[in-house]
């Protein structure tokens, strides 16, 4: 037999046997690619020879993967129809997926290191962003001026209505 390690986790309301560095395509997950996502919900382990099966030391074990990319399954037509009625309806259906590579399996209540893929890109787009917006302030000031001018044509307005009760 094997010296492989492997778990039966469950996510989405369905079970996988996953081991380090496969590949499993689950129900939509929320995060980005290159995201780290941990799984605590573990129903076996397997080590060798060894399966755990019990529920307190289950309870300790986290499997720790990372979101490759954010997909959708097959197109999955819905087909109606009611003979001699002229009466059918067509329906298509695509499931939100999220493929993972699962990156460990660890034991003992250690917890996997949380990362998010756009946390070293932030800075720069937030700097990138940063300079446009001091241009449209720059902009929306000019801007306030004919803002002010069309302000001053809604009370002439009101005069002329003024004038037509009198």
């Amino acid at each position: 037999m094997e010296d492989k390690m492997f778990a039966v986790i469950k996510t989405g309301g369905k079970q996988f046997r996953v081991a380090a560095n496969d590949k499993i395509t689950v129900a939509k997950i929320e995060g980005n690619a290159g995201d780290t996502v941990a799984f605590d919900s573990v129903l076996m382990l397997t080590e060798g020879e060894k399966t755990t099966l019990d529920a307190k030391a289950l309870s300790e074990i986290t499997v720790a993967g990372e979101i490759v990319e954010q997909a959708r399954g097959e197109k999955v037509i819905a087909f109606k129809k009611r003979r001699r009625q002229n009466s059918k309806r067509k329906r298509g259906f695509r499931a939100e997926l999220t493929v993972i590579r699962i990156t460990d399996i660890l034991t003992g209540g250690k917890k996997p290191e949380m990362k998010k893929a756009d946390a070293a890109a932030a800075p720069a787009a937030a700097k990138a962003k940063a300079a446009p917006k001091a241009a449209k302030a720059e902009a929306g000031e000019e801007a306030e001026k004919p803002k002010k001018a069309a302000a001053k044509k809604a009370p002439a307005k009101k005069a002329k209505d003024e004038a037509s009760e009198a």
